[in-house]
């Protein structure tokens, strides 16, 4: 894949969509709602309160709300009682429904979310929502999990990114994963196109028990990657590359199907 990220986009002026899932106060999401002013005009709509871990989760049982905010000079910004996916969903569907939206952008996320954390990820989830409406859509992490960790080296390849997808649109689907590793702008090697690594986590609960005597368990573990290919984001990560995977929401396994369909399952 070709990116030239150096080209100016000639268009008129894009409407883009910022969300993510630390919450609206996050230091990541005002770092990305810098960068998308300088290319569009800029709607915000974010969880008002840290929502990592979420996935796709959507409300079902209690009635969502928004809140206009005034937390970014010049930006029409909204905080949402619900998850990433509904912020997403109520932009789309409330905000802006009598509006083309160009882009949506998610993040930057406080941390990784390469390999299996796709699934988990309430960063990337949000961007996919946007995807399965058609719109092309990017989820940025920055390999730093501090709540006051600095993004500067994230904003160039963010805007970047950012013009060649309002550019040239995305081939063959509308979602990437962007993860960028923790290192200055001037270490970071370039963009590696690649796919997502074979990787997973074990995971651990603590048990202990909190003063009334009840036992309680609070998950943990440790992340194992045996995939040892060159081409994955695990790998770029590890040798100073910013990773881009385009993902999508197919979750079909296309190896088995003709194996299963020559089957003869016998039901009673």
């Amino acid at each position: 894949m070709d990116i030239k990220l150096n080209q100016e986009p000639d268009m008129k002026k894009p409407l883009i969509l910022v969300t993510n899932d630390d919450g609206i106060a996050a230091r990541g999401i005002k770092t990305l709602i810098d960068v998308a002013k300088q290319l569009g005009d800029v709607i915000v709509v974010a969880p008002d309160s840290p929502q990592s871990g979420q996935g796709h989760a959507i409300t079902l049982e209690q009635p969502l709300r928004l809140y206009k905010v005034d937390l970014f000079e010049g930006v029409e910004a909204y905080e949402c009682s619900g998850t990433p996916v509904d912020c997403v969903k109520l932009a789309k569907n409330v905000l802006l429904k009598d509006r083309e939206l160009n882009l949506c952008v998610s993040g930057i996320n406080h941390g990784s979310n390469a390999a299996i954390n796709i699934l988990y990820s309430g960063t990337l989830s949000a961007a996919m929502e946007a995807s399965l409406e058609g719109v092309p859509s990017i989820g940025f992490s920055f390999l730093n999990y501090s709540p006051r960790a600095d993004f500067s080296a994230c904003t160039g390849f963010a805007k970047a990114l950012m013009k060649y997808v309002l550019q040239h649109g995305m081939s063959k689907g509308n979602l990437w994963n962007v993860n960028i590793p923790d290192l200055p702008a001037d270490e970071i090697k370039g963009i590696k196109v690649c796919r997502q690594a074979d990787a997973r986590w074990v995971e651990e609960f603590v048990e202990a028990t909190d003063p009334r005597g009840q036992k309680y368990y609070w998950l943990t573990g440790r992340f194992v990657n045996e995939d040892q290919a060159e081409n994955t984001d695990i790998w770029a990560l590890e040798n100073g590359y910013i990773s881009l995977v385009p993902s999508k929401h197919d979750l079909t396994n296309y190896e088995a199907l003709d194996e299963l369909q020559s089957l003869e399952i016998l039901t009673s």
